[in-house]
């Protein structure tokens, strides 16, 4: 089975953005109960995590190198709370993005069921 697509929500430069991009979060048998964000900019995504009940790990996994040159640090591993809303992130590149251009995010059995989203800062000009 493949990895749950999370789309960007992006963040606009002197504006707001509403909590309406929101992914359940699944587990996927097979692919590391896993997420992806396709054609990822790391530098500039925050992972919004919701988590009810019970609250467990979020992993973003290292990435491929190349061109992931810093995938040799490993995985960030983010213990997220019961019942909270925890925001993850940005990223580097050189650590964590996969060679396809994607960054993926495991979730523990326990986060389930929650929500996450990615959120895309722009670059203010």
């Amino acid at each position: 089975m493949a990895r749950t697509a999370v789309a960007y929500s992006s963040f606009l430069p002197n504006s707001s953005v509403t909590d309406a991009s929101l992914t359940a979060v699944t587990l996927n048998p097979g692919t590391n109960n896993g997420h992806s964000i396709a054609k990822a900019v790391p530098e500039l995504t925050v992972l919004r995590v919701a988590v009810g009940a019970t609250g467990g790990n979020i992993t973003v996994k290292a990435g491929t190198y190349p061109p992931a040159i810093a995938a040799g640090q490993g995985d960030l591993v983010v213990n997220v709370a019961s019942n909270t809303i925890s925001w993850i992130g940005p990223f580097e590149s050189g650590r964590f993005l996969q060679n396809d251009g994607s960054m993926l995010i495991d979730v523990a059995a326990a986060v389930v069921p929650g929500t996450i989203t990615a959120l895309r800062v722009p670059r203010n000009t």
